[in-house]
């Protein structure tokens, strides 16, 4: 039985991931998969592979979202596609592969090793400074094997990208808009790769209250129409708010939900 409850949960978590994701190009997996966690454990909606759940389930609605928060971007001529070109087959590669580490971990260790990693992702945007004068010195060799890497990773803890390659497009020197929005074309890509793996790899789970493989399709349907419209809203306002205070609340959102996540699991 679906119950109102959830509904109303997905219906605020749309809203939610779609404004941040416009905002700070990230694909809301920082935020959906420890909020769905919690959601799915409360409301008993199943009784196994709670995290493999909420990964492929977050993973799957991160598509609409980093879609719609990639055409607002690209509209405010903030991605550089040049980057985007170079980066996409690599984050692909990564993203896909990641799934088959993922299925075979735990719940609890899965749940920990996001936690941990989002936390340090947090800290360090944070306290972080870019340098402006490593600008234009990025080095493609480097750049696809980071991109393997950021691939791999977001798919592992079932996120757009955006808390790996803003901090990393930051760090050689470009301005942070164009590094929010080259990150969410990237998210779209890694949605993609992530989505199939966690389909692929829950194939031979059983079909039952709107789940397909490690997928929620319910909650997929309705964060995703509320992410994709929102989405805009969050790129306008990236214009206006400044700089050091879009990664300030990038940074605190991501700190406060991997400790309570972290506490949660402990």
């Amino acid at each position: 039985m679906f119950e109102v409850d959830l509904v109303i949960y997905f219906i605020i978590l749309g809203v939610t991931v779609g404004f941040f994701a416009g905002l700070l190009g990230v694909g809301g997996g920082g935020i959906m998969v420890p909020v769905l966690s919690f959601i799915f454990t409360y409301n008993e909606v199943t009784t196994s592979n709670v995290m493999h759940l909420a990964l492929g389930t977050s993973m799957a609605a991160i598509i609409a979202t980093s879609f719609s928060s990639l055409m607002a971007h690209h509209r405010a001529k903030n991605v550089d596609w040049k980057l985007v070109k170079i980066m996409t087959i690599w984050v692909l590669l990564g993203t896909y592969l990641s799934t088959f580490i993922a299925v075979e971990l735990s719940s609890v260790y899965l749940a920990v090793f996001f936690s941990l990693f989002m936390l340090s992702v947090g800290v360090k945007m944070f306290i972080g400074k870019s340098d402006a004068s490593l600008k234009n010195k990025i080095n493609k060799v480097h750049l696809r094997v980071t991109s393997t890497f950021i691939g791999g990773i977001s798919a592992l803890v079932s996120i757009g990208g955006g808390s790996l390659t803003v901090p990393y497009l930051s760090s050689k020197g470009v301005d942070i808009r164009k590094a929010i929005g080259t990150s969410a074309a990237i998210g779209f890509p890694i949605s993609l790769g992530g989505t199939l793996g966690y389909a692929v790899h829950g194939l031979s789970m059983p079909s039952q209250n709107g789940i397909f493989t490690n997928i929620h399709l319910p909650a997929v349907i309705i964060i995703s129409i509320l992410s994709y419209s929102t989405a805009p809203l969050g790129a306008r306002c990236a214009k206006a708010i400044p700089v050091n205070i879009m990664k300030k609340v990038f940074s605190c959102m991501l700190i406060l939900l991997s400790l309570n996540m972290l506490f949660t699991m402990l």
